[in-house]
């Protein structure tokens, strides 16, 4: 078995570990105002991008290429975590 190098977020999407600057709870990190404007500014400049199919619970925040872009969950940040932590796929 060995690590995966990449993050799944729902909805058959994966991100490369790498990329990721942080994972974040969406309740408890939009209570903050600055927070509230970090988000309002990445959508009105297009960088948001929805997965969560439902109701979002977690955002990612990816950069790559200079490009960042910011990515809503379904899934739990301790999930994510949970993943991030224990990704091992099959070799």
């Amino acid at each position: 078995m060995k690590q995966s190098t990449y993050l799944f977020l729902g909805q058959d999407v994966v991100v490369p570990k790498k990329s990721v600057v942080g994972v974040f709870d969406l309740d408890n990190a939009s209570t903050s105002r600055i927070t509230r404007e970090f988000l309002a500014g990445a959508e009105k400049a297009g960088q948001v991008a929805d997965v969560s199919g439902e109701l979002p619970k977690s955002f990612v925040l990816t950069e790559s290429g200079g490009k960042r872009t910011l990515w809503l969950s379904q899934l739990n940040s301790s999930t994510l975590l949970k993943r991030w932590e224990t990704g091992i796929i099959n070799s």
